[in-house]
């Protein structure tokens, strides 16, 4: 077990019962701070959008990685909602028919089918500026410890480089732009690099700068994060394949439907399915890198999820 900041991390608990605590407190935090009363239905839109599904696997990172320094938990919950909004902000987004034209998230109709392309794209917006919201409290009115400025910003940059050209918005872009086009193998790993593993990759980051690392710890679990980031995708790619709507939560086949590239089009199935497993022991010699003993449990547990999740 982790001490942080006068606050316990069961490290000892197995993954599961573990995430299932995790998430209670990840999914009350959200509903306190995602707002029902927003103008004209949208807060109604933007909790619709986030609330009540998903695998919340970008919190269970960030509080996995906090955990695993002894990073104050208070901060990493913030960070972990945050980050989940920006997830959830693109997901809508994603889902509109000037993107991906899908009707099905989390095994439940889109955002812009519910309520229209106009109220999902507001929802969009306001969840993307909520979640820099969440990482700057305002002293007068945070029910829970201020962070310190400094690490405010740390948790802001992190995000929003990750968010942003460099990262999720970037490899959207590049990916509507492949459409209809052939990859190789090093463009497509770019492309998921910046759609998929940034974001993933900053919630380990985000974690860890809630409390103290080495430079050398903090380049590993960046090394962690960036392969379980991009075996997240790949798995994801093969899943689109190989299993039904009803199981993912969403429209399944769709990449290949849409004539995008991917890890199963552009190196195979089984071939797609090793390189899977042999991100997870990338991810693994890098935690050994990290040199955080036991601590570093959890983390490891969270890449054999990724891996091996069926949905």
């Amino acid at each position: 077990m982790s001490q942080a900041s006068g606050h316990v991390v069961d490290a000892g608990l197995p993954i599961d019962d573990w995430a299932a605590k995790q998430l209670v407190a990840v999914e009350a935090a959200l509903v306190a701070w995602v707002p029902s009363d927003a103008p004209a239905g949208l807060g109604q839109a933007m909790r619709y959008g986030v609330l009540d599904g998903g695998k919340r696997l970008r919190p269970l990172l960030v509080l996995a990685a906090a955990g695993a320094v002894g990073g104050d938990l208070q901060a990493a919950l913030r960070a972990a909602v945050a980050v989940e909004l920006i997830h959830a902000y693109s997901l809508v987004h994603d889902d509109m028919p000037c993107m991906d034209n899908d009707v099905l998230r989390r095994g439940k109709p889109t955002v812009h089918v519910q309520y229209g392309q106009a109220k999902a794209m507001l929802a969009g917006d306001a969840m993307q500026a909520l979640a820099f919201e969440v990482l700057t409290p305002e002293p007068t009115l945070s029910a829970t410890p201020v962070m310190p400025p400094a690490l405010q910003a740390r948790l802001t940059a992190l995000l929003a480089r990750a968010a942003g050209h460099a990262g999720m918005a970037g490899g959207q872009a590049i990916d509507l732009a492949s459409i209809g086009h052939t990859l190789d193998e090093a463009a497509l790993r770019d492309m998921h690099r910046r759609k998929t593993g940034a974001l993933l990759q900053a919630s380990v980051l985000m974690g860890a700068a809630c409390g103290h690392t080495t430079a050398a710890a903090w380049q590993a679990l960046a090394d962690y994060g960036a392969a379980i980031g991009l075996a997240f995708q790949v798995v994801d790619d093969i899943l689109d394949v190989t299993q039904s709507a009803a199981k993912l939560g969403k429209t399944a086949g769709k990449d290949q439907h849409h004539n995008k590239p991917t890890y199963v089009t552009v190196l195979g199935l089984q071939a797609a399915r090793r390189h899977a497993q042999a991100l997870r022991e990338q991810a693994l010699a890098a935690l050994l890198r990290a040199d955080l003993g036991p601590a570093a449990a959890l983390l490891s547990q969270l890449a054999d999820k990724v891996v091996e999740r069926e949905n």
